[in-house]
């Protein structure tokens, strides 16, 4: 079973090919960082018209990478939301000309879904499975059930931890994207703790009894706008430090709730996944890998390249959608907004 893949929820675009066998047998992704860089961030429209003159030939290329015709392959997914409608809409456009021209079964795959379910074409992970997903437009803490139930325990109340990055990285002046500028920085502090101290940012929810899985990050980016001085490197060096510290020591208070609420209710869940862009961050991965084991739970990450958008991800979900039937019809409307416990119904529809 082989299954193409398109992404373009946002400003990569993005082709695979995936087998039923795990195997990646082409992958072709094309960034846009030169087209946004300038603005400091994702301009929808610019994104959208470089998918249509991309996509075309990303297609067409990736089939030839692995020696295959439309007609050998099984199924034709794309992501169709959450995302930026317009790169949304070009992708899958692409996908139902193909499906239709081809007879094959067309398939709708959630953009966090696809997140979702990437450790289980790169490592064996059974459901149920508890996830946290961090990326530029999402921050969430999921019990991921199957390949269509998702029970989300908890989300942000504002911004995202990307994108929190990405703002806080602005303020600083650094390059967009933020989120490997700021650990760039990070790296180069000669005292993370004393960084923390020195700047005392705000831990937002922290201690808040009613929302024991929510986040909140606008707060923190506000007060770290107030500490900026860009003519100090120490000083950006030391507010780079402490803001990703404050980031770690949040995720890490929210975790460590929901993996105690899961020896309770859920105590089967033997794996905690962290998954999407701020997968990558290695500080990040290793304070959740030390909580991990502390609850004994095995901790699985996305390889790196594979934490950020691509087309694999969304190939391996059409297969796990196509093994058990879920095709989409060709009305299947793209969507800006598509909450993971909305899967299942829409997946009906």
């Amino acid at each position: 079973m082989r299954v193409l893949g398109i992404e373009t929820s946002c400003d990569e675009t993005a082709v695979a090919i995936v087998d039923d066998q795990k195997q990646i047998l082409a992958h072709r992704l094309r960034t846009q960082l030169a087209e946004h860089e300038t603005y400091g961030g994702v301009v929808p429209e610019i994104a959208a018209r470089r998918h249509l003159e991309i996509l075309p030939c990303l297609v067409e290329d990736t089939l030839k990478d692995c020696d295959l015709q439309l007609n050998d392959l099984d199924g034709i997914a794309a992501t169709a939301g959450p995302g930026l409608i317009g790169g949304v809409i070009v992708g899958v456009m692409m996908a139902k000309a193909l499906a239709s021209s081809t007879k094959l079964p067309f398939l709708a795959v959630n953009h966090l879904v696809g997140h979702a379910l990437t450790v289980r074409l790169t490592d064996t992970v059974p459901f149920p499975f508890l996830l946290l997903l961090v990326s530029g437009g999402h921050c969430q803490l999921v019990v991921v059930k199957d390949v269509d139930d998702y029970e989300i325990l908890g989300s942000t109340l504002d911004d995202a931890v990307g994108e929190s990055f990405d703002k806080v990285a602005k303020m600083l002046g650094l390059p967009y994207p933020g989120g490997p500028q700021i650990e760039k920085m990070a790296a180069l502090s000669q005292n993370p703790l004393e960084d923390v101290k020195r700047f005392s940012l705000p831990k937002p929810l922290i201690h808040h009894k009613d929302a024991p899985f929510s986040f909140s990050f606008s707060g923190l980016k506000t007060a770290v706008l107030r500490k900026v001085d860009r003519s100090d490197d120490s000083n950006r060096i030391g507010l780079c430090s402490a803001f990703q510290q404050t980031v770690m020591d949040i995720l890490e208070t929210r975790c460590r709730n929901a993996m105690e609420t899961c020896q309770e209710k859920f105590p089967e869940i033997r794996s905690f996944v962290l998954a999407g862009g701020v997968a990558a961050n290695q500080k990040i991965r290793a304070k959740l890998e030390n909580l991990a084991s502390e609850f004994q739970l095995r901790f699985v990450a996305p390889p790196l390249p594979l934490c950020t958008d691509n087309g694999v991800m969304i190939a391996w979900a059409g297969i796990e959608k196509l093994k058990r039937g879920l095709i989409d019809p060709l009305n299947f409307a793209p969507r800006p907004r598509w909450p993971l416990n909305e899967v299942r119904i829409n997946d009906n529809n």
